[in-house]
Formats: C-alpha cells, sequence, structure tokens
C-alpha cells in the first residue's frame, strides 16, 4: 500500500500530462496489487478522462479488465483484456502477447478461468509470431495435440530465457506444473510465492502461495501444515476485506475424509454465486476422491465424470485416477480403458516418478496385472506424495487379499494403514483398516491428535507458539491483536489438557514436519522397518 500511495502523489505533483497518466497508470497497478480494488478504479478513470495515448489506452484496458474480473458482478473483464491485446498487437507485438497471458493469468488467479484458455488462444492465433515458440505456442500445441507434443515446450517455458515463467505468470505456471505431474517444481513456486508475497507485502502474491502451500501439503498428506496454511489465507482475506480461496480447502476436506464435514462444505461452496466452472470442477473432483476413500465407488464415479466433462487443466488430469478406480469398482470396463488412456498419454509424456506410479496402479487395476501394481510401488517408493504413494500399497494388499495371497498382502495393508492414519486421511484410512481386519489382523488405533481437537486457527496459532513465536509474533501474522492470540491459546490449553507454552513445544504433533520424526520408524516404514 505504500508503495500506491508514494505512486498516487507522484502522480498528483507531476504537470507534464503523459508523464502523469504513466504514473497514474503505475499507482492504479499498485494499489491492485495491495487488493485496493475500489481505489484502483477510481484512478483508473483519472486516467482515461485525461486523453491517453493509443498505447497508454491499451494499457488502461488491461487494468479495466483486471479490475473487472475481480469483481464478481461484472462479467466483462475477458473482453476488455482481450481488447488490449489486439490493440498492442502493431504498436508492440511482443506486449500484445504477454497481454494474453495477462488475461489468462488474472482468469486464473481469481477462479474466473472457466473456458477461458480456448478463448485466449483463439485469439491470439492473430498475434504475430514468436520466435522461438513461446508459451502461448506451448498451450496451443496442448489444447490441440496433447501432452506428448507439448510437454518440451511447456518445461521449455518453465524454466524460461528471461527467468522461471513463475516470476511472471504464477498461477499459469502452478497449472502447468500440475500438468507435468511435478510435485518438485511446484514447491520451488511456492516457496518463491512465499517469499515474495512476505518480502513485497503484497496481500495477492501471499495468499496464493498460502494457497499453494495448503495445496502442496494435502497432496503430500501434511494436513496440519494444509490447515495452518488456510488459516493463515484467511487472515489475510479478511484484513483486506477479499472472499477467502477456495480450491485448497475442496483439497484438504477430500484428503481428511470426513463425509458430514465435506459435504457441507461442497454444498456451501456449489451455491455461493462465486462458484465458477473452475470451482465446481475442483468439488467434483474433491467429490470424487471422498468417496472413493469411503467405498462410495458409483458417487465417485458420478463425480469424476462431472470433474473431467470440461476437461479443465489440473482437475482434468487429476480425477482420471479417481475415474479409473471408480469406473473398475462398478463394472464400467470402457469408461475405466478411456480414462486410463489419457492419464497414461499424460504422465508418460511428463515422465516424473509421481506420475508414473500413479498410472501404473490405475493400469493394474484395469489389467489385474501383479507387475503393475508392483510398478507403481516402486515408482512412488519416493515420492513426495504420500497419499498416492499409501494407495499404490492399499490397491495392491486388496488386491493380493482377493487372491487369497493372505501373508503377502499384510505388509502392504500396514503400511497403507500407517501412512493413512499416520497423516489423518481418514477415510482411505478406515478402508485399508476394514482389509486388515479381513486377513485376521486387528489395525492399530490411531492416537489422538491437536488437528483433532482445535479449529484451523487454533492449530495455526498454537504450531507458531509451539515453535517460539511470541503472541505479539503472532498477532502481527495473523492481523489480530495480542489479546485476541492470548484468548485463543487458553482455548487450545483447555481442549489439550494442558497450562503452558513449554508444554505445547514438547507436543511432537504440534512440529513442522521437518522438525519432527516418527517414534517408530521413518515415515514410509512398518514398525521401524524400511518398506
Amino acid at each position: 500500500m505504500a508503495t500506491a500511495a508514494f505512486l498516487e502523489r507522484a502522480a498528483e505533483l507531476t504537470l507534464d500530462a503523459a508523464q502523469r497518466i504513466e504514473r497514474t497508470l503505475a499507482a492504479t497497478r499498485a494499489h491492485l496489487d495491495a487488493g485496493a480494488t475500489s481505489r484502483a478504479a477510481t484512478l483508473l478513470s483519472t486516467a482515461e478522462n485525461s486523453g491517453p495515448d493509443e498505447f497508454q489506452q491499451a494499457e488502461t484496458d488491461l487494468l479495466r479488465g483486471r479490475i473487472a474480473l475481480v469483481r464478481i458482478d461484472d462479467s466483462e473483464g475477458l473482453a476488455w483484456m482481450l481488447r488490449a491485446a489486439r490493440r498492442l498487437a502493431r504498436l508492440d507485438p511482443e506486449r500484445s502477447r504477454e497481454s494474453y497471458l495477462e488475461a489468462l493469468e488474472t482468469s486464473l488467479l481469481v477462479g474466473r478461468a472457466n473456458g477461458v484458455m480456448d478463448v485466449v488462444l483463439a485469439e491470439a492465433k492473430s498475434a504475430p509470431p514468436h520466435h522461438p515458440p513461446d508459451i502461448l505456442d506451448a498451450l496451443d500445441i496442448l489444447t490441440a495435440n496433447g501432452h506428448r507434443a507439448a510437454v518440451p515446450l511447456i518445461r521449455e517455458a518453465l524454466d524460461g530465457a528471461e527467468g522461471p515463467l513463475w516470476t511472471r505468470h504464477p498461477a499459469l505456471a502452478i497449472i502447468l506444473t500440475a500438468e507435468l505431474w511435478d510435485p518438485d517444481t511446484h514447491e520451488r513456486i511456492t516457496e518463491w510465492l512465499l517469499k515474495s508475497g512476505r518480502e513485497s507485502g503484497s496481500p495477492l502474491v501471499l495468499r496464493l502461495g498460502l494457497a499453494q502451500a495448503a495445496t502442496a501439503a494435502a497432496l503430500t498428506g501434511d494436513l496440519d501444515e494444509a490447515m495452518a496454511a488456510i488459516a493463515e489465507e484467511q487472515a489475510i482475506a479478511d484484513a483486506t476485506g477479499t472472499p477467502p480461496v477456495i480450491y485448497h480447502r475442496l483439497q484438504l476436506a477430500a484428503m481428511r475424509g470426513r463425509r458430514e464435514e465435506a459435504s457441507a462444505l461442497f454444498e456451501a461452496v456449489m451455491t455461493t454465486a462465486t462458484a465458477t466452472g473452475q470451482v465446481i470442477s475442483n468439488v467434483h473432483w474433491a467429490n470424487a476422491v471422498l468417496n472413493n476413500g469411503l467405498a462410495n465407488y458409483g458417487e465417485a464415479l458420478a463425480a469424476a465424470r462431472r470433474a473431467t466433462a470440461d476437461g479443465e487443466l489440473f482437475t482434468a488430469g487429476f480425477t482420471l485416477p479417481e475415474l479409473v478406480e471408480a469406473a473398475v469398482r462398478c463394472g464400467e470396463h470402457a469408461a475405466a480403458v478411456a480414462a486410463l488412456e489419457s492419464l497414461t498419454e499424460r504422465t508418460e509424456a511428463c515422465g516424473t516418478p509421481s506420475g508414473l506410479g500413479i498410472a501404473a496402479y490405475a493400469r493394474a487395476l484395469v489389467t489385474g496385472a501383479e507387475h503393475d501394481y508392483r510398478a507403481a510401488v516402486a515408482h512412488l517408493t519416493d515420492s513426495p506424495m504420500l497419499p498416492y504413494r499409501a494407495r499404490a500399497h492399499l490397491l495392491y494388499g486388496e488386491w493380493l487379499r482377493r487372491q487369497g495371497r493372505r501373508q503377502d498382502c499384510r505388509p502392504h495393508l500396514r503400511t497403507a494403514h500407517e501412512l493413512f492414519s499416520g497423516a489423518g486421511i481418514e477415510a482411505f484410512g478406515r478402508r485399508a483398516a476394514d482389509e486388515l481386519r479381513a486377513t485376521g489382523e486387528t489395525a492399530r488405533s490411531r492416537t489422538d491428535h491437536a488437528r483433532d481437537q482445535l479449529t484451523m486457527q487454533e492449530l495455526h496459532i498454537a504450531r507458531l507458539v509451539a515453535t517460539g513465536a511470541t503472541s505479539k509474533e503472532v498477532a502481527a501474522r495473523l492481523f489480530l491483536s495480542p489479546r485476541t492470540v492470548d484468548a485463543h491459546l487458553r482455548n487450545v490449553y483447555r481442549k489439550l489438557g494442558i497450562n503452558s507454552r513449554r508444554q505445547l513445544r514438547d507436543r511432537l504433533d504440534l512440529r513442522p514436519a521437518d522438525q519432527c520424526c516418527d517414534r517408530e520408524g521413518p515415515p514410509g516404514s512398518v514398525s521401524g522397518q524400511a518398506v
């Protein structure tokens, strides 16, 4: 906000008309980045009424589009941004192509990207060509020819001759990284967003970073970290008067696997005025994961079909494994085979261990071939995506039990149960426990965890205090008063049956994952024996 105020004051003091417009547009961008949409709109009107030249008018149209996309009741945002790109085509071809990417990026950031990709790429065909091919070309090839043709260009665009794509278009880079089934690059993007957001003070960048931290944590089975990131993102949203991000909440609910809690969230999201195609497809994906965990395969199949219907980036690809499993369980062989073909095309083109492992267990479900189950376990052994690693063991163990190989199935079912239950992934954990009981073995009960007793905000505060933060430091981070933080701490003490900060620091379940070890063995082990 300080930067925006400085630029606005500089514009007011500028006598030269052209320079004053330039500074007004810079101030508008700064206010937008700070989340002050109304002030940005007011300043933009000032620039428009000051007689901008043609290039400045194009920049004005771009900003008008960004503002409209942020505002829920304004549907003209994309049209304004495409108009700017067309205007810039003869003035500055490079800026024109960048404007098409800005239109896509902004739509992704505000959750209004449903159908935007096709519109932007169709418009961009008339833009001057770029040599060598850039990200627009890679996206065009992806939609026209599939992953095998596009993946090399996507990887080249992500690295970028001018620096990583995520430093300019982080939302687009995130989506493309998901298409590559590449958790390692996603982690790099998330770290950059959090660092950049905290250093710059940009609420938009920091909230995106926190949302991605929650997504990464949910998909790697660190539900405590997911809850903490969601609580902090909510605090910033409340402080800036903007709606909280939704999709990472859906991902957490899907992985946690509590039917009533998740279903209430899904229903609430679907009935809100802000539920766009992109958000809705995330709800369907989450519903498919939830119901596969609960062994409600008919409901999972219906949800997975809805999630993949529009071919949305990220959700369509990530839903394919859910669609394969649900279709196999429901006897829909043709649907399972079609989904497997699409999943295989994507994951083989990308070649990451996580993607190859997930595709291998989906293939095993269709073929019933033991070597596919073994391949899945091998590929996912070192994958950070714990829920999927555990599912490979669960599915292999289920198959072995149905083959009458009771002794062989137990180690895989134990591994699945311990990974799921240790992470708090409850529905899949119960499924693994049921399978173990069917072999005549009782699954160990899960110990109580702080996440089961505290709200998301209380858990985040407790984790911060457990790592040594003072009430004043926690208050500054969460936009609360120290008195409010202390009130939350009293609730934490009461719920956990403790009475001091020292006791908080002694609780292993409040330490970040990288500061705490499983008492009985490393992650992915059974009773201290490495898998």
